[in-house]
Parts: structure tokens; C-alpha cells; sequence
């Protein structure tokens, strides 16, 4: 598995970048809790996601908004995918200009 993972901090986002290498790498299954809960967006290649009863394919831009405590998995369909991770905030407070 030629899976690689760096911290990503833009300002007040946090998450996660996944590079997979190669087609069939995997991101095991997991969750979250509330206060670690994430969206993905699909960045480059595609993705299998799944969970308990559940399995999709998205492709590049994809955005998926996984709620809180929903196991899932990620395995690359394609050379090079890459995914982001991408923190919710639940005290995020839209500032106005």
C-alpha cells in the first residue's frame, strides 16, 4: 500500500490530504465523532466509498458530506487519486464583510 497522508491548515480549515499512489490502495474504515466529523472532496483520479450497506463511486469534484458516527472507506480506482478531508466546524461563525 502506497498510501500518504499530510496535515492540511489553510487559515481556519483543517483536515486531511490523501495521496494514493496506485489503483486499489485503501483508506480503512473509519469514523467520527462531532467533533472530528469531514467532508471529502475527490481532488484527482476516483474513489470507491463505502460503508455499512452502502458502496458509491465518485469521481473528480466530487464533494461528500459524510455525517457524524457513518463508517466508511476509500480505495482508489485510479493511479495518483488524491482526496481531501476537510474538518467541520461546529462553532464556524460566518463573518460578514
Amino acid at each position: 500500500m502506497s498510501l500518504l497522508s499530510r496535515p492540511l491548515v489553510a487559515g481556519n480549515l483543517t483536515g486531511t490530504i490523501y495521496d494514493f499512489e496506485v489503483a486499489g490502495d485503501i483508506l480503512p474504515m473509519h469514523d467520527h465523532d462531532e467533533t472530528n466529523a469531514h467532508i471529502t472532496v475527490v481532488a484527482r483520479g476516483s474513489v470507491k466509498a463505502s460503508g455499512e450497506g452502502w458502496e458509491r463511486v465518485f469521481k473528480s469534484g466530487a464533494v461528500i458530506d459524510f455525517p457524524a458516527n457513518q463508517p466508511h472507506e476509500f480505495v482508489a480506482l485510479e493511479d495518483k487519486t488524491k482526496i481531501v478531508n476537510i474538518r467541520k466546524e461546529t462553532n464556524f461563525q460566518m463573518m460578514t464583510p
